[in-house]
C-alpha cells in the first residue's frame, strides 16, 4: 500500500508543496500537492527527484570518529561523550569566544532554533551563523536601513497582479523554477519583463528589455535610472511626500550623475536606460525581484539600498503586485535567519545587544547568556587560522565548497583543535572533521520551513531515519545534557516551535494546527495579524517613514589585468543545487550536467584556439582548478562563469573573500582569473588543495 505524506520541497526558497509517496519505510517517489498556493500543483526537475536525496543507500547512518586519519564507526554514547569532552577542553582553554556553531539553511526551523539556543545557552557564545552570510545578509541589512524590515515585502502570488516585472541579478528560471514559470505566464498575459544581468540568462533572452550591464556596476545603473526618473519628473511625488524621508538628498545625488558616464561604465545604451526608467516608473504595479547578483559583492548592502531607492522613488511598494522581493536560494535560509542563527539577533530578530531582549531570554532559558559580540561564519574560520578559535560544530553546511577561497577555508578548518560535522552524506567538509554525526533528512522528521515570501509551512515525518541517524535538535539536546544544560530536551518538534513562538512576537499567533489549516502563514503573524501578513508596508513602514539613502558606485575589489585577464563570476544550474550533496545523488539530474564547466564567450574561445568541451586550467590569486570549457554567448566577451556544485571543479577555490563592511558578505560574484588550454585530449584533473595558483602549462 502506498501512502502520500504532505510536505514541502527541500531545495530552493520557493517552498513548493509536494507529497512523499511512501511504501513501507521507504520513499519511492513524490508528487505535487494540488491546490498548493505557491506551486499550484507543479514541481521542477529537482523537486521531482527529491526521493534520491533522502535514499538510505547513499546516506551516513552511524556516528564516525576519526583516528589516525581514518574514520571508524562508533556508538552514540561514545561519540557524544567525545564531542562534549572536546568542547569542554576548548572552553577551558579559550573561553566561549573560541567555540561556535554554523547552522543549516536546509534544516527545519526547530533544528535552527535548537542550534542557536545551544550556542548561547550551553556554549555561552554568540558565535552562531549560517549560509545567509554569503547569500542575503545584505538584504537584511540594507532593507532594515531603508524600510525597517529585511524580507520579501510581497508574496509570490503578486507576480500574477503585476503589469511589469523587473528582475535584477537573479537567474529565476534556473534557480527558482516555479517563480520563473509564474513570471513567464505573467508576461504571456501582457506584463512587461525587464531583466538586468551581465549574463544572457534564459529569462533575459525572453525579456522585453535585457540590460546587460558590466559585472559589478549595479549601483551605477540604478543611479542612472534614478537620474532619468527625477530629471523627467517621473517619481511618485505624493508617495515620497507622505511615506518617505530624505528624498531631496537622493534627488540631489543622482542629479549630479552624468548619464554618458553611466553608459560608459555599465555598457548599457542610453536609449535602453530611458525606456526602462519610463516603463518602471509608469507601471501601475511593478514587481521587483533580485538575487545574489545584487548581494554577493563587497558593495552588497549598498546595492540593496540602491534597489530600495528605485522602488521607493517610484512608489512601487506597499500594494499588491509591487514590492522589493529578494529571492532566497535555500529552502529554509529565511527560517534560519528568523530563528536567530545570526551572531547579532535572538529569534524573531531581537537584538542581542538590547538589555531587555537579553533579560527575556535569560529568564526563559533559566541560564546566563553571553555578552561578548559574536563572530560570523567567515570570522570563525579566520579566527581559527589565527589560532584564536578552537572548536566548531557545522550542521548541514559544506563551506569547503560554498565559501570563498577554498584553500583558506580548508586551512582554517585544519587549524581547529576539534571539528564536528552533522550531515546526511559525506561532504567535502565532513571529510575534514574529527567526528561526523549522521543526521535525519527533512522527510524523516517533523518541523517547519519558511520560504522566501515569509510563509512558514509544515514538514512531516514520512519514514524513520536510516540506521542510527537522529534529528539535529535531538543531537543538540543530548550534547547539552552532557555539558550540564538540560534546557534543550524537548518531547517533540512541536514543543520547540511553541517555545519559539512564545518568545518571538512576530510569530506569536502561530501554531502547528494553524499552519496545517492555511497551507502555512506569512509572518508577522501576531495579535494584530492573526492570519498572517501576505503584504508588508501597506500603511506604514517599521521605521515610520522609509529612508532614501544616496549610494555611489563601488568597483569590485579585483578587476582583470595582464596576469588575470578575465572577469570571473559564479552561477547555479537548473539541474543542481548547492554543494551537490543532494542533487548529485539523482541519476536523472546528474546525467543532465555531470561535470563542472567554465562558461566562455565563443569569441574568447576562438582567440585561445579552444574547442567545445576542451580541458582548461583556471587560476586566480587564490587557487587553481581544471575543468572543461563550454562556449556560449550566455556570458559577454571578457567574462567567464562557473557553477559551484561540483567538488571536482570547485569554483570557490578561485573566488575572492573581500567583504562588504556592513555584513561581511564576501564578493563571490566578481574576481579576476587566467585561463590556459590543456593539451587536446587531456582530461581535466581534480587538483589538491593549495596547488600553486601561478603554475602554468
Amino acid at each position: 500500500m502506498i501512502e502520500v505524506v504532505p510536505s514541502i520541497c527541500s531545495y530552493c526558497g520557493v517552498g513548493c508543496g509536494l507529497g512523499l509517496r511512501v511504501q513501507g519505510d521507504r520513499i519511492i517517489g513524490v508528487e505535487p500537492q494540488s491546490g498548493h498556493p505557491v506551486s499550484q500543483g507543479q514541481l521542477c526537475a529537482k523537486g521531482w527527484s527529491t526521493s534520491f536525496a533522502v535514499d538510505p543507500a547513499q546516506r551516513l547512518v552511524h556516528p564516525l570518529i576519526k583516528e589516525r586519519g581514518a574514520f571508524r564507526e562508533a556508538g552514540w554514547d561514545e561519540t557524544l561523550d567525545l564531542v562534549a569532552e572536546k568542547f569542554r577542553e576548548a572552553l577551558a582553554d579559550g573561553g566561549p569566544t573560541a567555540v561556535g556553531v554554523i547552522s543549516c539553511a536546509r534544516a527545519t526551523n526547530e533544528d535552527n532554533y535548537a542550534a542557536q539556543k545551544f550556542a548561547r545557552a550551553v556554549l555561552k557564545t554568540h558565535n552562531i551563523d549560517h549560509c545567509a552570510r554569503i547569500c542575503h545578509s545584505p538584504s537584511v541589512a540594507g532593507l532594515a536601513r531603508t524600510l525597517g524590515s529585511g524580507a520579501m515585502t510581497n508574496g509570490i502570488v503578486d507576480i500574477d497582479l503585476a503589469d511589469l516585472i523587473l528582475v535584477i541579478g537573479a537567474d529565476v528560471t534556473e534557480n527558482h523554477a516555479m517563480i520563473g514559470a509564474r513570471i513567464l505566464r505573467a508576461q504571456d498575459r501582457g506584463a512587461k519583463l525587464i531583466v538586468v544581468d551581465p549574463r544572457k540568462t534564459r529569462l533575459a533572452r525572453l525579456a522585453d528589455w535585457h540590460l546587460q550591464l558590466r559585472l559589478g556596476t549595479n549601483i551605477a545603473l540604478i543611479n542612472g535610472l534614478l537620474h532619468i526618473i527625477f530629471a523627467q519628473g517621473w517619481e511618485a511625488r505624493d508617495f515620497l511626500d507622505r511615506r518617505c524621508a530624505d528624498a531631496d538628498a537622493l534627488r540631489r545625488h543622482v542629479a549630479g550623475i552624468a548619464l554618458d558616464e553611466v553608459v560608459a561604465l555599465t555598457g548599457v545604451p542610453e536609449d535602453q536606460l530611458r525606456a526602462v526608467a519610463h516603463a518602471y516608473s509608469h507601471a501601475k504595479a511593478a514587481f521587483l525581484a533580485y538575487g545574489m547578483g545584487i548581494t554577493q559583492f563587497q558593495s552588497g548592502t549598498n546595492n540593496v539600498i540602491a534597489v530600495s531607492n528605485l522602488a521607493l522613488s517610484c512608489g512601487q511598494i506597499g500594494r499588491p503586485g509591487t514590492g522589493i522581493n529578494p529571492l532566497r536560494g535555500q529552502n529554509n535560509v529565511q527560517g534560519a535567519c528568523d530563528m536567530g542563527c545570526l551572531p547579532n539577533v535572538f529569534p524573531g530578530y531581537q537584538d542581542v545587544a538590547d538589555p531587555a531582549h537579553a533579560a527575556k531570554f535569560t529568564q526563559a532559558w533559566n541560564t546566563s547568556l553571553p555578552t561578548a559580540p559574536g563572530l560570523t561564519s567567515l570570522g570563525m574560520t579566520k579566527a581559527a587560522l589565527a589560532g584564536d578559535f578552537r572548536a566548531l560544530m557545522i550542521l548541514g553546511e559544506d563551506p569547503v565548497l560554498t565559501d570563498p577561497d577554498q584553500n583558506h577555508v580548508a586551512r582554517s578548518l585544519a587549524a581547529l583543535d576539534f571539528l564536528v560535522v552533522v550531515e546526511t552524506a559525506m561532504t567535502e567538509t565532513a571529510k575534514l572533521a574529527d567526528v561526523v554525526l549522521p543526521a535525519a533528512a527533512f522527510a524523516e522528521k517533523d518541523g517547519s520551513f519558511t520560504n522566501c515570501e515569509r510563509r512558514v509551512q509544515r514538514v512531516r515525518r514520512a519514514v524513520p531515519p536510516p540506521g542510527e541517524a537522529r534529528t539535529d535538535w535531538q543531537i543538540l539536546g543530548a550534547l547539552a545534557q552532557r555539558l550540564g544544560q538540560p534546557g534543550l530536551r524537548w518531547p517533540d518538534a512541536e514543543a520547540i516551535f511553541d517555545e519559539m513562538v512564545g518568545l518571538s512576537p512576530m510569530f506569536s499567533a502561530m501554531s502547528y494546527a494553524k499552519l496545517d489549516r492555511h497551507h502555512g502563514l506569512q509572518w508577522p503573524c501576531d495579535g494584530e495579524h492573526p492570519e498572517g501578513s501576505p503584504l508588508l508596508h501597506a500603511e506604514r513602514f517599521p521605521l515610520g517613514k522609509a529612508r532614501l539613502l544616496p549610494v555611489s558606485q563601488v568597483a569590485p575589489a579585483e578587476v582583470p589585468d595582464a596576469d588575470y585577464p578575465f572577469a570571473f563570476t559564479t552561477h547555479r544550474l537548473h539541474f543542481h543545487y548547492g554543494c551537490g550533496s543532494m542533487t548529485r545523488r539523482s541519476p536523472l539530474l546528474e546525467r543532465e550536467t555531470p561535470t563542472g564547466l567554465l562558461f566562455m564567450h565563443p569569441d574568447d574561445g576562438r582567440g585561445m584556439g579552444l574547442r567545445e568541451g576542451q580541458g582548461v586550467r583556471v587560476s586566480s590569486r587564490r587557487g587553481v582548478l581544471e575543468t572543461r570549457v563550454h562556449l556560449t554567448d550566455d556570458v559577454p566577451a571578457g567574462t567567464v562563469a562557473m557553477p559551484y556544485h561540483f567538488k571536482e571543479a570547485p569554483c570557490n577555490r578561485l573566488t575572492n573573500d573581500a567583504q562588504d563592511p556592513s555584513t561581511k558578505m564576501p564578493e563571490l560574484k566578481a574576481c579576476a582569473v587566467a585561463v590556459t588550454a590543456l593539451p587536446p585530449g587531456q582530461a581535466p584533473r581534480r587538483l589538491e588543495f593549495d596547488e600553486p595558483a601561478h603554475e602554468r602549462l
